[in-house]
C-alpha cells in the first residue's frame, strides 16, 4: 500500500498542485500508472473501494498515453492528416478528459479518506467497492459527454465557415458553442474548489492524526 500512497502524492502534485501538466509530470505520471496498473494485479492487493479510485484513475492515463503516442507518430513519420483541426481538437479534449476525471477521482480518494478518519464505523456502508465502481463509472460518463461537447464545439467551429448565415447547423453552433463555453467557465470553477476542499480535507486529517 506504500507504493498506491506514493503514487496518489504524485498525482496529487500533478493535476492539484501544479497550475498545468509539463513534460516532465506526465511522463513520470504515466510510468506511475503504468506501475500501479501491474501492481493492482497482484492478489496481495485487497480489493477495496479505495482500490477501485485508485485503479480508474491509473485506466485515465490510457487517454494520455493515446494523445502522446498520436502526436509522435504524426511528428516523427510525418503523418499528413486530411482534418489537422478536428485531430488537433481531439487530442487536447482526451488530455481535458484525462485531467478533469483524475481530479475528481482524486476528490473522492480524499472524501474518503475523511469519511475513514473521522466517520469510520458510520461511513462504513457508504465506502464499498460497489458504490466506488459506481461513482467511477458516472465520473468516466460526465467527463465523456463534456468532452464529447467540446468536440463537437470544435468540429462546428471548423465547419461554420461554409455553412450558410441562416442554415439549421449556424443555430447548432451557437447552441454548441454557448453550451460549451457554460460547461468550460463551470469547470475552472469547479477546479479551484476541488483544490480548495482537498487541501481542507488533508489540513483536518493531518492536525487529526498529530493530535492523537
Amino acid at each position: 500500500m506504500k507504493d498506491l500512497r506514493r503514487y496518489l502524492v504524485l498525482k496529487y502534485v500533478q493535476y492539484l498542485v501544479l497550475s498545468s501538466s509539463n513534460a516532465i509530470s506526465t511522463f513520470l505520471g504515466l510510468l506511475g500508472s503504468l506501475y500501479t496498473i501491474i501492481i493492482l494485479q497482484s492478489a496481495k492487493v485487497s480489493s477495496k473501494s479505495t482500490v477501485v479510485l485508485i485503479s480508474s484513475l491509473a485506466k485515465a492515463d490510457i487517454l494520455v498515453s493515446v494523445s502522446v503516442v498520436s502526436e509522435m507518430v504524426v511528428w516523427t513519420f510525418d503523418v499528413s492528416i486530411s482534418s489537422t483541426a478536428f485531430t488537433s481538437a481531439l487530442l487536447q479534449n482526451l488530455l481535458t478528459a484525462n485531467a478533469h476525471i483524475s481530479c475528481l477521482l482524486l476528490s473522492c480518494v480524499a472524501f474518503e479518506a475523511y469519511l475513514i478518519t473521522f466517520f469510520p464505523t458510520e461511513s462504513r456502508h457508504l465506502r464499498t467497492v460497489k458504490n466506488a465502481t459506481l461513482t467511477s463509472r458516472v465520473i468516466w460518463i460526465l467527463v465523456t459527454a463534456e468532452c464529447t461537447l467540446f468536440q463537437t464545439d470544435d468540429l462546428l467551429k471548423a465547419s461554420s465557415t461554409s455553412a450558410p448565415n441562416r442554415s439549421p447547423c449556424v443555430l447548432l453552433f451557437h447552441f454548441s458553442s454557448m453550451a460549451a463555453a457554460l460547461l468550460k467557465s463551470l469547470s475552472y470553477f469547479l477546479g479551484i474548489l476541488l483544490r480548495i476542499v482537498n487541501v481542507y480535507i488533508y489540513y483536518k486529517i493531518f492536525f487529526s492524526m498529530s493530535n492523537r
